[in-house]
């Protein structure tokens, strides 16, 4: 950057948006105020109106690597390292999926399915296997309060930085957080868990590779995006394993590629015990999450 003239907010906001522009970033000016909340601990709304406040020398430091790191395709997630979702904010970090806005659609399912069973059913046990960041069993304790969750995921990783935004947002006593393999040594409470709920790697292979952007594939952990040739290798181990989990009625809900929820749905089916599969669009109308209900 040029240095004969101070670097205010708003020659920073300019100079990055067009930098950013030039790099092929899709959303420049997003990114350029996400970055500059970031370095300088404003909110979007304060950084216009603070547009002559020069940036300290600390802070061109930081900007100046952030902004090399967005130009170079990371997200802007683990740029910034936090992002909202739905009600809470959580901390990002590379080697942990990056909470997508069809996972809310997910909780959404998952808070139905709890409101479902009434109060008179006493505390809901919920089980999210393949946790990440914690945003699905974060939510489901902040939004029904007296909710118990087990959350377990195979990454140490990503157990760890679950277990730092559930600190972070105070709910230690309502969400235990598990290093496992799916479920193994998850024991279930007696009558058996009310919900099960998980957004399991599901890209078919080819899809990742052929269609899905550098952004993603690039930075993103293929361990949390890969579902096999037809994306349902996962989804077929965590099939196998509900019925020793799940209570009798209790609901199962899935996030899953837009191609593959019919076969899912017959795979439900297929294993019998269930009642009929329903699939929920997401956001954009694409078919996107499996519910289906234990046979009580």
């Amino acid at each position: 950057m040029p240095a004969q003239e101070p670097w205010t907010i708003q020659r920073v906001l300019d100079w990055t948006r067009g930098y950013l522009e030039r790099k092929g970033d899709e959303h420049p000016r997003l990114s350029t105020e996400w970055i500059i909340s970031y370095v300088t601990g404003l909110s979007r709304v304060e950084i216009y109106t603070n547009f002559d406040r020069p940036l300290t020398p600390d802070e061109l430091t930081r900007m100046h690597a952030a902004i090399e790191r967005r130009a170079s395709g990371e997200p802007l997630q683990y740029v910034t390292g936090e992002m909202a979702f739905r009600h809470i904010v959580l901390t990002c970090e590379p080697g942990v999926l990056i909470p997508r806005p069809e996972t809310e659609v997910l909780v959404d399912c998952a808070l139905e399915a709890l409101d479902a069973r009434g109060e008179e059913a006493g505390p809901a046990q919920a089980l999210e296997i393949g946790c990440g960041t914690g945003c699905i069993s974060l939510s489901l304790a902040s939004e029904r309060p007296g909710t118990h969750v087990v959350a377990t995921d195979v990454s140490p990783t990503a157990v760890a930085l679950c277990k730092r935004n559930r600190d972070a947002l105070g709910l230690e006593d309502a969400v235990e957080v598990v290093e496992c393999d799916l479920a193994e040594g998850v024991e279930a409470p007696e009558g058996g868990f009310d919900l099960l709920v998980s957004n399991p790697p599901y890209i078919p292979t080819e899809v990742l590779a052929r269609e899905v952007p550098p952004e993603v594939v690039d930075f993103e952990p293929h361990l949390a995006l890969d579902g096999g040739a037809d994306g349902l290798d996962v989804f077929r181990r965590i099939l196998a394993v509900v019925p020793g989990l799940l209570a009798p009625g209790g609901t199962m809900c899935v996030e899953l590629y837009e191609g593959s929820l019919d076969q899912a749905s017959d795979l439900v089916a297929e294993a019998g015990g269930w009642q009929p599969a329903r699939i929920v669009e997401d956001l954009t109308h694409r078919p996107r999450i499996l519910v289906a209900a234990r046979e009580a």
